[in-house]
């Protein structure tokens, strides 16, 4: 199942874009190797690889909000994922927005362009940075 993926191109990962299967609204870009894919096709639930822990994690699994697996498509390249999810909760952002792509470049300057769906401190436990990460803080946060 994963021979035509080139998992060899980006150092063993591959680039996966997550969009909402319902509205086509991109949601979030993780990185999936081989065993996150392959978890991700068995389960139902997306998983993907953790570059700063260096480990698996399945989107939800602190807090609920996993994304379903709908269907998944490939590049021409073999190198990129787009991922049709249907997100289970309010948001997929840590954040607290429904799309980790909430900031817009206006006149030069990022904006927060949306309002946030759900509170993350209450969702997580602990403060919210403003880092543009997508993936959980290797600080054992645990945002997911």
């Amino acid at each position: 199942m994963t021979e035509i993926l080139d998992f060899d191109k980006q150092g063993g990962l591959i680039t996966a874009v997550v969009q909402d299967a319902k509205t086509r609204r991109v949601l979030m870009v993780g990185y999936m190797n081989r065993e996150a894919f392959d978890k991700t096709i068995s389960t139902g639930h997306v998983t993907f690889f953790s570059r700063s822990r260096q480990k698996l994690w399945t989107k939800g699994e602190s807090s609920g909000h996993f994304l379903v697996l709908k269907s998944i498509a490939t590049d021409c390249d073999g190198d990129a994922l787009l991922v049709e999810a249907e997100a289970v909760g309010p948001g997929v952002c840590h954040n607290g927005f429904e799309s980790c792509f909430y900031r817009t470049l206006k006149d030069g300057r990022w904006a927060e362009t949306e309002r946030r769906v759900y509170d993350p401190d209450a969702v997580y436990g602990v403060a919210v940075s403003s880092s543009p990460s997508t993936e959980p803080r290797p600080s054992g946060s645990g945002r997911s």
